[in-house]
């Protein structure tokens, strides 16, 4: 290799191509190697340097440079006739990428090990010297990336550094003189579910004495502990939740806690536990930061640096409220002012202590992207009737009519007097069997398990019915129960007991959602998709199970059955073997530590309150190493419950999204979290139990939204038509089409939805829930002084114009593709919604060839 060569291909590692370098980082993981290409040049480790001594005995350690210089190869070199380099030549290089030295404090000298620093990816760099800035402050904070990012291996790499570890060295070295400190081991608090992996990761990474603290070896590991013989000691949530008094006396260098949104609730044993550790280097790793509540980002933050955001009353005061209130679709103008101060402020505190980075901001580029689609579909007629029925019984409207005054003509409320029990239900008086009088929680006991129930109603009717797996007391309740709720629709849904035909519970037509996902997975696994389909029940998977083997599909399955050994036999399997089509996974048992990446169809079949397990559910996908586009459905039962579920996890990643990155949202609802005077649309009890067969709750409150920005932002561009579904569903051109559409309606080829399709309204998530850019770029945001945010405080002009400037700009570009849509949809002589039912269905032949055809009668 010539000189000049060589110095182009370290050209490929240089900052100014970043992307062309993680590309071929990337493809050197899973591509196949490239002759043609010119070989890259790993660093001179103490490894190269006994290859290169038995290769040519006559070389001694003397001609051979040291590790820490570079070592430029010449044209005698690459012929072997020449060891040695003129350190003239090393200023003619630009010292950048992969092989570039990953130093993160000169004095002393603290650098991530060659070996390792060469595998990494430019943000994960970015990672390691985020926490050992942390370390070296002497505090705490939190790695926040994206689910997928390798939060795992910039730990790895963080303390390899600090401890001088890579793969191929001996014990650890210390880099200055706190070798006191050195000796002290890392204690790494994880699910149990991916102890292993861990361990795994080590041994990949580092050479780490690992020991795990989990099972019943716990007090030969203690002894070991006592000896200085553990370096990294790694235990599950649980068992430091129980031995975490022994656990905390121990004087530990460092703390990690994964998946560190597991210290959201401040009363939990497991949180108090985790006070008790002496460290002040206390690390938290984790993708969703806040799932519920404003209050889980104070507790995680208040353990990681404790008062970093003063005390517990004063964030609430300062902070949740203000941002709440602010986010209210009637909040008066001076509360939008005020949360938007209260926002930067935050975020600009924050990030001290925080590092939060996404896939799109990271390798976005090595992927082909993501849509999250949300599908309502229609309940069928029979579970329509037995929903009614539901929110009938005597349980729902005692909840409904609680604070009614009461028909005995006291001056009490219904709640407080005569329907405080329930003895006439039959929910009630299961709960109450051993306590005929009630409980001090009655009638709010009850709550929970009705909801249950409308849930279930609104996946499959078979859920209702007796589960064989609970006691025969509670089987014969549910059977009663079941009886009364179907009515005469009981022989229809084939009685109140258990289905045992498999002709039965494979059927679709009694079911909204598995009509829905009958015709859609018809249209992927004809294109040679593979799909991952979760749920969070079990016995819904064993009805889809018994749906896919009807349909013939080949299928794996993964739920909280499966031994933790024997799961990524069964992830490996379907990953490599063309022939699987589908993968049933159980939403809990499948949520973390699962890679998927050779399916490109994800299907949530239930929503989850917590937005999180959606998000965590979706990522066992749409991670590094996907070649494809994935496109997820969530299905939801139009006028069911769901229909609040997925409202709820809207506002929640709103909330998250203000609080954390200082993004600009919508204010679509009303209601505020935690607030009786403002529950709105959201919150309060009978909201929970609303009637909602009779609207489009979702779509209307959207389509408000999109009516008041039209007439506020830019009337120019308002339209008469509902062009709302049109736009929130999957675009054209994110299937593999030009911008360009049309077709020629008369043409018998193209194929309609039919009308039992099933799917009442669909949106894309990410268009409703990340409206606008966040507060963090590149520039240091500046903390402003306390009394500067009172409630007088209004932000500089400058930055108003120039929000209010990026935000027309993004609503132009919405308006521009809902217009493409409108046009299309005109075309083919249908209606938006009708349109939008066709695209759902289509198959990619049948959508270009819409394209196509369009585009050349437009050049007519």
């Amino acid at each position: 290799m010539s000189l000049k060569t060589w110095k182009e291909t370290l050209k490929l590692c240089t900052n100014d191509n970043h992307s062309t370098s993680t590309s071929s980082y990337n493809s050197s993981l899973s591509d196949p190697i490239d002759t043609n290409r010119n070989p890259r040049i790993p660093p001179k480790t103490s490894l190269f340097k006994q290859l290169l001594r038995i290769q040519d005995p006559s070389v001694s350690l003397l001609q051979i440079e040291p590790e820490s210089e570079t070592h430029v190869i010449d044209e005698k070199e690459a012929d072997g006739s020449s060891l040695g380099g003129s350190k003239s030549d090393i200023s003619l290089f630009d010292n950048t990428g992969p092989y570039e030295p990953l130093v993160l404090s000169e004095s002393p000298l603290v650098q991530v090990p060659a070996s390792i620093n060469c595998r990494l990816l430019e943000h994960q760099r970015g990672g390691v010297k985020f926490l050992y800035k942390l370390y070296k402050n002497n505090h705490g904070g939190v790695l926040g990336d994206d689910m997928g990012l390798g939060k795992t291996i910039q730990t790895i790499a963080f303390l390899s550094a600090v401890f001088v570890k890579d793969a191929t060295s001996g014990y650890p070295r210390s880099l200055n003189a706190e070798q006191a400190n050195k000796d002290r081991p890392v204690l790494i608090i994880c699910p149990s579910s991916v102890i292993q992996n861990w361990e795994n990761e080590f041994s990949k990474w580092a050479s780490f004495d690992v020991s795990i603290y989990h099972g019943a070896n716990r007090d030969l590991i203690m002894e070991k502990l006592e000896v200085h013989g553990v370096e990294i000691l790694i235990t599950s949530f649980d068992t430091f939740r129980i031995h975490g008094d022994v656990l905390s006396e121990i004087h530990w260098e460092i703390v990690i806690i994964d998946e560190a949104h597991r210290l959201k609730n401040d009363k939990s044993k497991l949180y108090q536990a985790c006070l008790a550790i002496g460290t002040k280097k206390r690390y938290g790793l984790t993708g969703t930061i806040m799932q519920n509540k404003l209050m889980e980002l104070f507790n995680l933050f208040d353990w990681v640096v404790p008062g970093c955001l003063g005390t517990r009353e004063h964030f609430r005061e300062f902070y949740v409220e203000p941002l709440k209130h602010g986010q209210r679709s009637s909040a008066p103008e001076r509360f939008v002012r005020i949360a938007d101060a209260r926002k930067q402020h935050l975020v600009a505190v924050l990030r001290k202590y925080l590092l939060r980075r996404t896939k799109e901001e990271t390798i976005g580029h090595l992927m082909m992207g993501k849509e999250d689609n949300v599908v309502f579909c229609a309940m069928s007629e029979v579970q329509k009737r037995v929903y009614q029925r539901m929110l009938q019984i005597p349980e729902i409207q005692s909840l409904i009519n609680k604070d009614l005054p009461c028909s005995c003509g006291s001056p009490l409320k219904q709640v407080e007097c005569c329907n405080r029990t329930v003895p006439n239900g039959i929910i009630w008086s299961y709960l109450h069997r051993d306590n005929p009088d009630g409980c001090d929680s009655c009638p709010y006991c009850v709550v929970l398990p009705c909801l249950i129930k409308l849930q279930q109603i609104s996946n499959h009717l078979e859920l209702i019915k007796p589960n064989p797996r609970d006691d025969p007391e509670k089987q014969k309740k549910d059977a009663e129960f079941a009886s009364m709720i179907f009515g005469h629709d009981v022989d229809v849904v084939g009685g109140n007991t258990r289905n045992e035909s498999f002709m039965g519970l494979s059927e679709v037509k009694h079911c909204g959602k598995m009509r829905a996902l009958e015709k859609l997975m018809l249209s992927w696994i004809s294109q040679g998709d593979k799909i991952l389909l979760f749920s969070y029940s079990v016995r819904m998977l064993d009805i889809l199970e018994k749906f896919l083997i009807r349909k013939g599909y080949t299928f794996s399955r993964l739920d909280g059955s499966i031994p933790t050994g024997l799961r990524q036999s069964l992830v490996d399997d379907f990953n490599s073997s063309p022939s699987k089509q589908v993968f049933l996974i159980s939403t809990r048992a499948g949520g973390l530590g699962l890679n998927l990446v050779s399916a490109n169809r994800v299907v949530i079949f239930d929503p989850n309150w917590n937005p999180a397990q959606d998000l965590q559910a979706q990522d066992r996908s749409f991670r590094f190493g996907q070649k494809r586009h994935v496109i997820v459905f969530r299905l939801l039962s139009a006028g069911s419950l769901e229909e609040l579920v997925y409202s709820r996890q809207v506002y929640k990643q709103q909330l998250s999204n203000i609080a954390v990155s200082g993004k600009m949202e919508k204010r679509y609802f009303e209601g505020v979290q935690d607030c009786k005077q403002f529950q709105g649309e959201l919150f309060g009890i009978c909201n929970l139990f609303r009637d909602l067969s009779d609207k489009l709750f979702t779509s209307e409150i959207i389509e408000l939204h999109e009516k008041q920005g039209q007439e506020q932002e830019n009337p120019s561009a308002r339209q008469d038509k509902n062009d709302l579904v049109a736009y929130f569903l999957p675009s054209l051109e994110t299937c593999g089409t030009s911008s360009s559409i049309n077709s020629d309606p008369n043409d018998k080829s193209i194929k309609l939805v039919p009308d039992d399709f099933g799917i009442v309204y669909a949106h894309r998530n990410e268009h409703v829930v990340n409206y606008g850019p966040g507060a963090q770029d590149e520039e240091e945001l500046s903390v402003a002084q306390d009394e500067q945010l009172k409630e007088s405080y209004i932000p500089c002009s400058l930055k108003r114009k120039q929000d209010k400037a990026s935000k027309k700009e993004n609503m132009s570009v919405k308006m521009q593709k809902k217009s493409q849509y409108s046009l299309l949809a005109k075309y083919m002589g249908m209606k938006e919604v009708e349109f939008s039912k066709w695209l759902l269905s289509a198959a990619p032949a049948e959508r270009e060839k819409v394209l196509r055809d369009y585009k050349q009668q437009r050049n007519r």
